[in-house]
């Protein structure tokens, strides 16, 4: 599992820059078209940063969630609302690249039409996708995506997209992707500089505790470190 330690935010942020165009070319290049998905959070500031300097073929983008909140597309937790509003007037995305929800459905309704969404964009029927590159985020407490510590969904298997409605962060209802599609991805990316996210890693990486973060395995796991944030121990 690649660990990448540079010397500060500013390395890491041209680190992920490279990873991104690097993966999204190389997918275009084999499979006309490169599949990705976004996470909320810190993530965001850091996507409206550096995809504005990337080279791509921009047409040829499908955008999902990893994760994503019950709420309007004008509520403050929306992330779709975030990338809508900060990132397309920096990049020649469309709004309809990225496969938002609808939450005038019931919230099981729509873990079941994402993934469905997910299965029609890959064409196929009975195989777990593999999407070229999810990029994940840790919360303070080794949540990722929608996983929560000692959840119930930590454990399922027969979904590649399931709904939560007691999330201990609010807001409570999301959608998330599960362990086998995320695990099936060809890449994935944490990004994790700063001395905010020092004491969650140095509990995945040191002490090796059993965070949800810690499950990712997908094909390959890229964890970007800085000196503010790496553990002392970076193999995982």
């Amino acid at each position: 599992m690649p660990v990448i330690i540079m010397k500060n935010e500013e390395e890491v942020l041209k680190k992920l820059q490279n990873l991104i165009e690097e993966i999204s070319n190389e997918a275009i290049t084999s499979r006309g078209k490169f599949t990705i998905g976004f996470s909320g959070g810190s993530l965001g500031k850091y996507l409206c940063q550096t995809l504005p300097n990337i080279t791509t073929t921009w047409s040829k983008w499908a955008i999902f969630f990893c994760d994503e909140r019950y709420v309007e597309e004008s509520d403050i937790e929306s992330t779709f609302g975030f990338y809508k509003k900060h990132l397309i007037p920096l990049v020649p995305l469309t709004e309809q690249q990225f496969r938002s929800i609808n939450v005038n459905d019931p919230v099981e309704k729509v873990a079941d039409d994402y993934e469905a969404s997910i299965k029609a964009e890959f064409g196929k029927s009975s195989e777990i996708p593999s999407f070229d590159l999810l990029l994940l985020g840790i919360g303070p407490d080794g949540h990722t995506a929608s996983l929560f510590p000692n959840h119930p969904l930590l454990k399922m298997t027969n979904r590649l997209v399931t709904h939560i409605i007691d999330s201990p962060k609010p807001p409570p209802k999301r959608i998330t992707m599960t362990y086998p599609l995320i695990n099936n991805a060809r890449n994935s990316i944490f990004t994790v500089p700063g001395k905010g996210k020092a004491e969650i890693l140095k509990k995945i990486f040191e002490d090796k505790e059993d965070l949800p973060a810690a499950r990712v395995r997908s094909n390959n796991v890229y964890w970007l470190f800085d000196n503010d944030s790496a553990p002392s121990v970076t193999e995982i």
